[in-house]
């Protein structure tokens, strides 16, 4: 088992790992990469850990602590989400609405955007994959109590906007206008600014409340594959070696490392694809630079935490330590 060439995603302060690019993913440049919010389209990682956060409540293990080091650093890691980010047009869309909404608002430095912001509508669009906590709750402060934003698009599914509709304090801001939920058929391009597409990808995850999509989104010159939760590969209808190496980056679900991170517990009642069994199926496309693939919403017992400001998965030699 090589398991090389794969980056796990840095802290929230990084805008994506140093190796995609010196200030981002651009979506529509080519070449290097400079200071962000300069030239075309790009995407902006806010956070990259599963949805109990990190440190997650009541846990106090070695990870955790390492969690908190960083939060009093001000290097803290958020709840997985993306800002996508037209510059020139002045346009903003957000990947998920976590809890860690306003620290995550704050890494988008754009002008503009804190504006906008002051003007109550920072985005011009909010797109939610599902209906777990880590991805709408934080709509919540963006409502009355909160920010107070006006009209906003909330592209989703169908069955998620029905949810949305339905359920207080949701159902709350749609009355008062606030948000104005929007389904988007899966599995077709949509356009959204002057310069991206978006097409949502359903994919098999535990469906509760609504139903569960990935992100593709398409700049001029780039292509990144979002996805943050999925209950295993062998589920999904589609091939993910083949989607993957489509994309020109990809970021994907490595909620644990290996199973000696659920005491007491199965996969099977939390399921996600392991991150070793992840890279072993796709080493080959990662051999090939087939894409960047970047590992995502880790888990606080997941030891590919970065402990550095780079890091390159290699063979785990026990649970709980970070393999450089």
């Amino acid at each position: 088992m090589r398991r090389r060439d794969f980056l796990a995603s840095l802290p929230a302060s990084v805008l994506l790992p140093e190796a995609l690019a010196a200030a981002g993913m651009r979506l529509g440049d080519a070449g290097p990469v400079g200071e962000a919010g300069r030239g075309g389209p790009y995407a902006l990682v806010l956070g990259s850990v599963q949805d109990g956060g990190f440190p997650q409540a009541g846990c106090y293990t070695e990870l955790c602590e390492h969690g908190r080091r960083l939060q009093r650093e001000g290097r803290g890691r958020f709840v997985a989400s993306l800002a996508l980010v037209e510059p020139e047009a002045e346009r903003f869309w957000l990947v998920d609405a976590t809890p860690d909404i306003t620290r995550q608002m704050d890494l988008i430095e754009e002008p503009a955007f804190r504006r906008r912001a002051a003007e109550r509508r920072p985005f011009d669009g909010i797109f939610v994959t599902h209906a777990h906590i880590g991805h709408y709750t934080g709509l919540a402060l963006l409502g009355n109590e909160g920010l107070g934003i006006r009209d906003t698009p909330v592209y989703c599914t169908a069955a998620m906007a029905g949810f949305l509709e339905a359920n207080a304090p949701w159902s709350l801001m749609v009355r008062q206008e606030r948000i104005r939920p929007t389904p988007l058929a899966p599995d077709t391009w949509h356009q959204v600014g002057d310069a991206l597409q978006v097409q949502l990808l359903p994919v098999p995850h535990r469906n509760e409340f609504a139903d569960t999509v990935a992100l593709l989104v398409r700049g001029p010159q780039a292509t990144l594959l979002y996805i943050p939760d999925i209950d295993g590969w062998h589920l999904w209808h589609r091939d993910v070696a083949r989607e993957v190496e489509a994309a020109d980056v990809a970021l994907l679900d490595a909620t644990f490392w290996s199973l000696d991170e659920l005491p007491g517990r199965t996969v099977e009642e939390v399921p996600h694809p392991l991150a070793t069994r992840t890279m072993d199926l796709l080493q080959d496309v990662a051999d090939r630079r087939g894409a960047r693939i970047v590992l995502t919403h880790l888990n606080n017992s997941n030891p590919a935490h970065p402990r550095r400001r780079r890091w390159r998965a290699g063979v785990s030699r026990s649970p709980g330590r970070r393999c450089a």
